[in-house]
């Protein structure tokens, strides 16, 4: 069969109002660009006509402003999921004019094939190289790529030739069988290869090919701060503790680790301890710090489900593909995040936390309860099933007017069961076989802001009866001096009593 090449406007025809369209990627990385901004102009031209039209999405994770941005702005999302972090679908979201349902990342795949979630329409995949047999290589992402595939009616393929054919091997897809015919995921290291180097779809149903020379949206990180290298340091010496006492393997574990700054700076303060032995990554989001890292021998190998990378980081692993392709795979996320190969490799899993109250329970998605921020993405995945589950976070935000440690969160996505270690750039909280009690004494003790210790203290002393010692007039009372005057410092608790 011969490819069909077609204009970006050409392949937006064949997606429809009210169509579920599943796209590739993970982060901006592996997503489609210019597909889906003809998909999201021709809205705004039927809109313009006093037509409907919106689209179901489905995702790997977060994408680039060119598919989510273009979308949310030209109001053409009925749906959303399973994470995402542009600003203006932020506020499509917050304003309730999408619907957004949080998901974990690991979860989205079976569901889709398990019928929860409707029928995929339309698959839109970027791809490096595409053959007349149905043969798609994938680009620096994996995401939910496969099972959208293989459920969609028709697939739309962006063939970017930014990206080289030659990444080709760098990946590794595989589809778990479903239930009752499911057996064991058989990785058992970082670096073990159980599926295909390339996406098989009958061809038939690509229904176009559009060709682009894109540069990716890129992921920049802001220069460390004080704060969040000394969060890093925190880790680290944690975790060289730990493999001095022998709770830890002298070989070390393989590790997880979120995206973001302190992901970053956890990996550098990791990779600079001379105690710490060179280590595997099995991850979903491989970041600089680990390239760097594998550049000079302080990681091993690393197991990722995308390169949310710099721009410049992105060229140097495409002009040394040999030295990389035998250092690092790319999984789809339902095997990247999946719990079973979490909790058989016993992975050190190390997650940001944006709010934690001082029992150890943690808010990972919603500012004051209300507002979403990015979604649960793949903590939960991990946070459960890990060896040593760590949660970080700065201890305070806006110039220390909000507190990351309050009495109760305002909203739950990991409880304390699941929460092991919190790491602040004050210290380490171990939570290991502690009560409610003595949780919220080393939390305040540790990884709270001096500032606001005393306020927890008072509050943890109000002399309320029972295990977990919750004021339920007064558990919420920062989050009410922050919404009437802009900042968490209470002068007194006596109003909340």
């Amino acid at each position: 069969m011969t490819l069909k090449f077609i204009t970006a406007e050409e392949a937006a025809t064949y997606v429809k109002h009210d169509d579920n369209v599943g796209f590739s990627g993970f982060t901006p990385s592996g997503c489609p660009k210019i597909i889906p901004q003809a998909i999201a102009r021709r809205a705004e031209e039927e809109h313009a006509k006093g037509n409907p039209f919106k689209i179901g999405m489905f995702t790997g994770a977060s994408t680039g402003d060119r598919l989510d941005g273009a979308l949310a702005r030209a109001k053409a999302i009925k749906f959303r999921t399973p994470y995402q972090s542009n600003k203006d679908l932020r506020a499509s979201l917050n304003a309730r004019e999408a619907q957004y349902f949080d998901l974990h990342l690991s979860e989205l795949a079976q569901g889709l094939r398990y019928g929860f979630f409707g029928k995929v329409n339309v698959a839109v995949i970027e791809a490096s190289d595409v053959t007349a047999e149905g043969e798609i290589v994938l680009t620096d992402a994996v995401g939910n790529s496969p099972t959208l595939c293989r459920l969609a009616d028709k697939i739309l393929i962006e063939l970017n030739r930014f990206h080289p054919r030659e990444i080709r091997g760098i990946h590794d897809l595989y589809e778990p069988a479903d239930p009752p015919l499911r057996r064991e995921i058989p990785v058992y290291t970082p670096s073990d290869r159980i599926g295909s180097p390339v996406l098989k779809v009958d061809p038939r149903r690509i229904v176009g090919v559009v060709e682009t020379n894109v540069t990716p949206d890129g992921n920049t990180f802001t220069p460390l701060d004080e704060v969040t290298l000394a969060i890093g340091r925190n880790v680290a010496d944690f975790l060289v503790s730990e493999m001095k006492a022998g709770r830890i393997p002298a070989s070390f574990l393989p590790l997880q680790s979120g995206v973001g700054n302190i992901a970053n700076a956890v990996l550098g303060g990791m990779g600079d301890h001379k105690d710490i032995p060179a280590f595997e990554v099995y991850t979903e989001v491989i970041q600089d710090a680990v390239i760097q890292l594998m550049k000079t021998g302080r990681v091993k190998f690393v197991s990722g489900c995308s390169l949310t990378v710099s721009p410049e980081v992105l060229r140097e692993i495409y002009a040394d593909l040999d030295f990389f392709k035998s250092r690092l795979l790319l999984r789809p996320q339902e095997i990247s995040n999946n719990p079973e190969v979490a909790r058989r490799m016993g992975l050190i899993a190390i997650n940001t936390a944006l709010e934690a109250d001082i029992f150890g329970n943690i808010n990972s998605t919603h500012v004051s309860g209300t507002r979403m921020m990015n979604g649960i993405g793949g903590s939960g995945d991990f946070a459960r099933s890990a060896y040593m589950s760590i949660f970080t976070t700065p201890s305070t935000a806006k110039d220390g007017k909000i507190s990351a440690f309050v009495p109760m969160v305002s909203h739950l996505d990991h409880s304390e069961h699941s929460v092991k270690i919190m790491v602040s750039e004050y210290g380490v909280a171990d939570l290991r076989g502690k009560s409610p009690v003595q949780r919220a004494r080393v939390i305040i003790d540790n990884c709270v802001h001096p500032d606001y210790r005393p306020l927890l203290n008072e509050y943890l002393n109000m002399g309320v009866a029972g295990h977990t010692p919750q004021n339920l007039k007064a558990c919420f009372a920062f989050h009410h001096a922050l919404a009437e005057k802009g900042d968490m410092h209470l002068t007194d608790w006596s109003k909340y009593h």
